[in-house]
């Protein structure tokens, strides 16, 4: 049985994730630096972005660890079926000398 059954992300796609945020992320913070606004303006948009960021940063945390906990508990699933696959004896008979009964 194939008790892997997630994708890894590959090598490039992890690449592309990280270039995509700093891009996004240098692109939002020079626009915020050459608004014509005032500095008042500038540093309320600059903790929206951080906020927006870390709050990212928080929610991807939260998916990834109910992505691990599911996991888990299919693992554990799993083991707990193979070894009742393992255990059964189809041709045991209940009641049989040398065997309990239930």
């Amino acid at each position: 049985m194939d008790t892997n059954s997630q994708n890894k992300p590959t090598p490039a796609f992890f690449a592309q994730a990280v270039a995509s945020f700093g891009i996004s992320l240098t692109a939002v913070t020079a626009g915020i630096v050459y608004l014509p606004v005032g500095s008042w303006i500038r540093a309320f948009l600059a903790i929206g972005v951080l906020y927006v960021v870390t709050s990212a940063f928080t929610l991807a945390k939260v998916i990834r660890d109910q992505q691990e906990n599911t996991t888990v508990v299919r693992r554990v699933d799993q083991a707990r079926l193979d070894k009742l696959l393992a255990d059964h004896d189809p041709f045991k008979v209940p009641g049989a000398a040398g065997t309990p009964r239930t």
